[in-house]
């Protein structure tokens, strides 16, 4: 969420992450104008998609939430992302089909920049991917509870034209896939099926929402 305290006045665009499912999720953005001393907290619904380059195949993710709080005198923010697991079937080497369920976990809040003239908004989120379930050639095979990216997914994401703190708005970025570890077995076909860079993530958020 974005909230102004009601004493502030309206002086430009603040946005926050997230976010960045891919989550990633990440991620993400508001804007708005006040005077000194201001920070702003606004709650949003959000959905979106990411495309995954190397399987070739779009996840959706969402509905869940994001929660901003702008610093309108530093031109910063944070967030807190939180997305519902994502469920994708691909193809690995393009023959196996391979269904794979992800939970994506926030390292750390997302941190961003606002340009404090024209609104625009930057965000960054660090977020382990972490599969709970995975199905090649339609047999479960087991993972554990630890399989997870070997590090945390670097989600960057830019507010996209006609962003607005009060009527919400899209953000888009790319970011890279690194290995997975912890997934016994099935740790081969993850790593051949999952990691590489390329990525694309496409959020919307809808009308914002004060907090009190």
């Amino acid at each position: 969420m974005i909230r102004l305290t009601r004493n502030s006045g309206i002086r430009g665009a603040v946005a926050g992450s997230a976010a960045a499912l891919l989550a990633i999720a990440g991620v993400l953005a508001s804007s708005a104008t006040a005077s000194a001393d201001t920070t702003a907290t606004i709650k949003y619904k959000v959905t979106g998609t990411t495309h995954l380059a190397v399987p070739n195949a779009d996840l959706t993710l969402g509905p869940g939430h994001l929660t901003s709080t702008a610093d309108l005198d530093t031109d910063t923010l944070t967030a807190t992302l939180a997305l519902p697991p994502a469920t994708g079937t691909f193809n690995e080497l393009g023959v196996v089909p391979v269904t794979a369920t992800a939970k994506l976990i926030n390292d750390g809040p997302t941190t961003g920049t606002i340009d404090g003239t024209t609104g625009a908004v930057t965000t960054t989120s660090e977020i382990t991917m972490r599969l709970t379930s995975l199905s090649i050639a339609g047999i479960s095979t087991p993972v554990g509870n630890k399989c997870q990216t070997a590090t945390p997914v670097t989600v960057t994401v830019n507010s996209q034209p006609g962003f607005s703190i009060l009527k919400g708005g899209d953000l888009a970025g790319t970011y890279t896939i690194p290995d997975f570890t912890g997934c016994g077995l099935a740790t081969l076909v993850i790593n051949l099926t999952l990691p590489g860079s390329g990525n694309t993530i496409d959020l919307t958020l809808g009308k914002g929402h004060f907090v009190s």
